[in-house]
């Protein structure tokens, strides 16, 4: 990397972080997020919904005893950083300079998708720097052959697994070796079958986990195509990739199909074979349309070094209306991530968001603008009920969060309320319930109206609503309301309550 791209990918990186600790200013916590952090306090190989890594990483940073948006994105800004820079190298072994590496990084700057994506402390801006990271091994293997490259991609492909499992959808991918007869020779030289025993080797501990839990993620995938995958069809899907990509994107992602075939990239053709095994899988599976956003981040370079090698002496002014295109692009950057305050967010640019989505008096999309105020408004409810409670009962009442997001809340924000420990039965806070008995009196709340009681309702004697919170910024009905409700009497005690439970986890 010469003096000059060296400058480029430091500029975008600085660029890239000064707007998401601008997003950290501006933002709350996210709901996923919240259960993310609570990992941290039960390390294991496994939990319900993804592998381990994002525990350990939880786990660091909550040494710093810290509620602060920043600390827990500490992890995620250092993913986004690496994923530029590992992009940049991507480009280069490519055949890339210093014009390739700027197109390709403009362009993920200007990805809406790429804003929320790599913002949030969630598996999916991890995944997208391991799918990059093993990209960039990929991409030297079949480059030099040389079996260290193919030791270092099974070594951040195993990463990758224990990341997020869509690394699956890579693995696949990795098919395209035996497609081709040099890269096949070079495999059965270097002995690949050693590579796949250390690679299982290496993600045992995570495989054991699902074995003894009765694999919980095959129960999570199943619900999660029942309500909401398997109603996702194909053009829906490829619209929404395409807004959240931002449509000037297609400006490198179009050409870098076109530079795949172009006669001096013919020895990347394993890798091209191998992007598109990755996207028929994801396409077969109807993965959502983020699951495809580490695809492209390996496509970008090959439509970098495409206009590179289009723009020769000659034609290097073509440079400039290609750039001023993508500049226009940056105006949808704020629509991915909140560089703005709500306020100005809803005075200047709310008017400009779709207006078709269900829910409150502004339906903003991304819940982390506004859950500052929402999980604030929601602790103090939750306080004001405790309070209103007989002493005796305040000391041994216990909070029942509906979904993982609201006991993540509790269990992370809480303290300053004055508020106990959570418990839910909703994803992997279920593998965290108490033991022994149940308090005589538990708080719940959940999302929606007061009629939702007849979800407590089995396991209580007497369950009452207390007290309703509206959420004016809400983006589907669901999450218009919350109710709180005082529970007494439980029926049964913790261990009866996980059983009833085992079928019900994402519910």
């Amino acid at each position: 990397m010469d003096r000059k791209t060296k400058i480029i990918v430091l500029f975008f990186c600085i660029l890239k972080l000064a707007l998401h600790l601008a997003a950290d200013y501006n933002s709350g916590f996210q709901g996923d997020e919240l259960l993310h952090i609570e990992t941290g306090r039960h390390l294991a190989f496994g939990y319900m919904e993804f592998p381990p890594l994002i525990g350990m990483l939880a786990y660091i940073q909550n040494l710093f005893h810290s509620q602060s948006v920043f600390v827990h994105h500490i992890f995620a800004h250092i993913a986004t950083v690496l994923t530029l820079v590992y992009t940049s190298k991507i480009t280069i072994e490519l055949g890339g300079k210093a014009k390739a590496v700027f197109l390709v990084l403009f362009c993920i700057l200007i990805v809406p998708g790429f804003g929320r994506s790599q913002q949030l402390f969630q598996p999916v801006v991890f995944s997208q720097l391991l799918w990059v990271l093993s990209f960039y091994q990929l991409t030297r293997y079949v480059k030099y052959l040389d079996p260290r490259y193919l030791w270092y991609l099974t070594l951040t492909v195993a990463v990758a697994f224990l990341t997020k499992y869509d690394a699956l959808f890579f693995i696949f991918g990795l098919g395209s070796l035996l497609f081709f007869k040099n890269t096949r020779q070079a495999l059965v030289k270097h002995k690949f079958w050693w590579n796949i025993l250390v690679f299982f080797a290496l993600i045992s501990p995570n495989l054991l986990w699902q074995l003894l839990n009765n694999f919980p993620v095959l129960k999570m995938f199943a619900r999660l195509h029942e309500t909401q995958l398997d109603k996702l069809a194909p053009f829906e899907i490829l619209e929404g990739l395409i807004v959240s990509l931002n449509p000037l994107a297609l400006l490198l992602s179009v050409p870098a199909i076109v530079g795949i075939f172009y006669q001096k990239m013919k020895l990347y053709r394993p890798l091209a074979f191998s992007i598109f095994l990755s996207v028929l899988f994801l396409a077969y599976s109807r993965g959502k349309g983020y699951y495809f956003y580490p695809v492209f981040l390996t496509i970008f370079p090959f439509g970098g070094v495409f206009w590179e090698k289009l723009l020769s002496d000659k034609k290097k002014w073509l440079l400039y209306p290609i750039a001023c295109l993508l500049s226009v692009g940056v105006l949808l950057i704020p629509f991915g991530m909140p560089i703005y305050s709500l306020e100005r967010y809803l005075n200047d640019l709310y008017p400009y968001e779709e207006k078709n989505v269900g829910g409150g008096k502004y339906a903003i999309r991304f819940e982390e603008r506004y859950s500052v105020k929402k999980w604030n408004e929601t602790l103090a409810g939750l306080k004001m009920v405790l309070y209103s409670l007989p002493e005796k009962e305040q000391e041994e009442c216990l909070i029942w969060g509906k979904h993982y997001g609201q006991a993540g809340a509790v269990a992370l924000l809480g303290e300053r309320y004055g508020l106990p420990r959570p418990f839910s039965l909703h994803g992997s806070f279920y593998t965290w319930l108490p033991s022994g008995k149940m308090p005589h009196t538990t708080i719940a709340i959940r999302y929606g109206k007061a009629e939702g009681k007849d979800f407590f309702e089995p396991y209580f004697e007497e369950v009452r609503p207390v007290k309703a919170i509206y959420n004016p910024y809400a983006d589907d009905e669901e999450k218009l309301w919350q109710t709180i409700f005082v529970c007494k009497n439980p029926r049964q005690d913790f261990q009866e309550i996980k059983k009833l439970f085992a079928e019900r986890i994402y519910e």
